[in-house]
């Protein structure tokens, strides 16, 4: 498995990579990850842990495309073709832009290649901001194509990707696995509601609001901060809890945030098992990102929480939420505070939403149904390719016994 992420840390992708090798793990599979020399070892069933190179100077890799990323991407490289030459591997699974390199090692070697597509490639330029950059939105179009066709399975992780490679023509190679386990992480030792919100200097009578995740800009903190203002002239007892950010990010929103005189608690990262108890201790949650087309991983979190979700209605969101499940508002700090702000005035409102969006979770996004659709893509990736054709209207079934290496 190809991994080019800080493996694992806090965030997206890591997080749908540290589910990935959980459940193959339990599935009987072995599998070989290679990732970047950044992040803290996991121990999980059946993995080992392959890191490449870190070269001097470099501490931190940044979300989205980079200098920094293709030269570690290069060094990724060096030690897969290690590998390959001294193991034999039945598969190869890559992530992310690590699918170019994946499906050239699988040629050479004759075997399937599973891509994981947790974005568009063109669309990571819109969201971080390369958007004048032709050259490169062309180069990233092409490589995302040759990944899509060199492989003989690809995972897409939400609808509209689905909806985007069926328009390509390739939806016969596609299975949808969402990432329902979201931010779910098992080791740790939790701390009780009460002792989170007396740690944070928030009474149990205050209504506390929670984003966490990244503070990349397309996760809308600048829209979150200025609801903020809004909400603390109709509802000034209200307190918004921002769980994430490395300190150079935190320490620009708090800039930001005193500027608009809005008091907001920061807690930075924290460990991922410390999450749950974050979510615990807040009445409502809040997801406000303002672009791309990904469904963000807390959400899944979220719907199980039993908490209700205020979010903007983008694609992002609604290919997931509904009016039933989640306040849906428009992009925009008003109307986000107004949504907020409701929920807070109607706890009737509140425990709908909550309750609707439980029953959507378990209905829909099951952990059963994710390792179910873990197995099915496994047994399409070994399945011979004559048998391809007869998988759509029948189960093949493939024994993971023995050692599969991916």
């Amino acid at each position: 498995m190809l991994a080019p992420e800080p493996f694992f840390e806090p965030r997206g992708t890591p997080f749908s990579e540290y589910h990935r090798i959980k459940v193959l793990g339990e599935l009987g599979y072995h599998i070989d990850l290679v990732t970047y020399p950044f992040g803290v070892d996991v121990q999980l069933p059946n993995l080992r842990i392959f890191r490449s190179w870190r070269p001097p100077l470099i501490r931190r890799v940044p979300i989205g495309p980079s200098v920094v990323k293709v030269l570690l991407d290069v060094l990724l490289a060096g030690v897969a073709i290690r590998l390959i030459l001294r193991e034999k591997y039945t598969a190869i699974h890559s992530h992310e832009e690590a699918g170019l390199l994946g499906i050239w090692l699988a040629r050479w070697l004759g075997i399937p290649h599973l891509y994981d597509m947790h974005s568009s490639l063109p669309e990571q330029l819109s969201n971080f901001r390369y958007t004048r950059m032709g050259i490169l939105h062309r180069l990233f179009l092409y490589s995302e194509r040759q990944m899509i066709l060199g492989s003989r399975v690809v995972i897409a992780i939400c609808r509209e990707l689905l909806d985007l490679l069926t328009a390509m023509g390739e939806g016969d190679r596609v299975i949808l696995i969402e990432n329902v386990m979201g931010g779910d992480f098992d080791e740790g030792v939790y701390k009780s509601k009460v002792e989170v919100r007396t740690e944070l200097g928030i009474s149990a009578s205050q209504p506390l609001v929670l984003y966490s995740g990244t503070l990349e800009a397309y996760q809308g903190l600048d829209l979150l901060i200025s609801a903020a203002s809004f909400l603390r002239k109709s509802h000034p007892d209200a307190r918004v809890l921002v769980v994430g950010g490395d300190p150079s990010q935190v320490a620009a929103a708090k800039k930001q945030a005193d500027q608009q005189e809005v008091n907001i608690v920061f807690t930075g990262q924290r460990p991922p098992y410390e999450i749950p108890r974050f979510i615990e201790a807040s009445d409502i949650l809040v997801s406000p990102r303002v672009s791309g087309m990904n469904t963000p991983l807390k959400i899944y979190s979220y719907l199980r929480s039993g908490k209700p979700i205020v979010a903007t209605d983008l694609v992002t969101h609604n290919q997931v939420l509904d009016e039933s499940t989640a306040m849906l508002v428009p992009a925009e700090p008003k109307a986000f505070a107004l949504g907020i702000g409701q929920l807070i005035d109607h706890p009737e409102e509140r425990e709908r939403i909550a309750s609707s969006a439980l029953e959507m979770a378990a209905r829909k996004y099951s952990r059963e149904n994710y390792v179910a659709k873990t197995r099915k893509a496994y047994e399409r990736l070994l399945s011979d390719e004559n048998s391809l054709e007869a998988e759509t209207t029948g189960s093949v079934e493939i024994s993971p016994g023995g050692r599969k290496t991916s």
